[in-house]
């Protein structure tokens, strides 16, 4: 598969290790930077999203997302677990869930890009999904950089494959590539964030840490069970 995300907000929070290891699956390790874990709740829009060797349709192969994610490794290859990714498209997000058994959930979204700040407005649809919004204006500060091999900004952004369990509940992994990260600080006015607290994590009160990045395109491969 292939896809381009855009006017990305990383925003993360440092959690205990030990609120996350029970919802973690058995099989893999969460995977931590100076002995702390981190929540990222990352809101974005998507084009091009399609399947190799079909066209990208404008209506369905474009639409916001945001994801609730933590990081774990599994025989040694950091990786990104998804707790929730609530999408605008009904469509993508029964195909993720019949296909990857994916925690996709289909939610009513806004997204406004200006020039110096997207507004972005997220709810979930269905009430049996649980409540989760998100209602923000964000923006990137000071120049793009690359992250630095060891520093947190390269934990918490360079990650080039997903971890799920099939139906079955067995551990998979999908390997994903993507050119390196070109990030800025950001800064945000996060109005409403319950997504987090959806999935039964609840987040500290320090402020996040945040990144912006203006655009990624990445492909993807089949899923692998492990």
């Amino acid at each position: 598969m292939r896809q381009a995300w855009h006017d990305l907000l990383f925003a993360h929070w440092p959690i205990d290790p030990a609120a996350l290891r029970a919802l973690i699956p058995g099989g893999l390790t969460l995977d931590l930077f100076d002995g702390r874990a981190w929540i990222g709740v990352v809101p974005f829009h998507m084009t091009g999203v399609t399947v190799r060797g079909v066209p990208a349709l404008p209506w369905l192969s474009a639409f916001p997302e945001i994801n609730v994610r933590t990081y774990v490794t599994a025989g040694r290859k950091p990786g990104v677990w998804f707790f929730s990714l609530d999408a605008a498209r009904a469509v993508a997000v029964g195909a993720a869930r019949t296909l990857l058994n994916l925690p996709y959930f289909t939610a009513w979204m806004h997204v406004l890009v200006m020039q110096d700040a997207v507004d972005y407005e997220s709810r979930r649809k269905y009430a049996r999904d649980g409540q989760a919004e998100f209602s923000a204006q964000y923006g990137p500060v000071g120049s793009p950089f690359k992250p630095l091999p060891e520093s947190l900004e390269y934990f918490l952004t360079e990650r080039y494959c997903l971890y799920g369990l099939t139906r079955g509940r067995r551990l998979f992994r999908l390997d994903i590539h993507h050119p390196p990260w070109e990030l800025r600080q950001a800064e945000a006015v996060i109005r409403r964030n319950t997504m987090a607290e959806a999935a039964g994590i609840h987040l500290p009160a320090a402020a996040p840490v945040l990144h912006f990045a203006r655009r990624q395109d990445m492909v993807g491969w089949p899923p692998e069970t492990l």
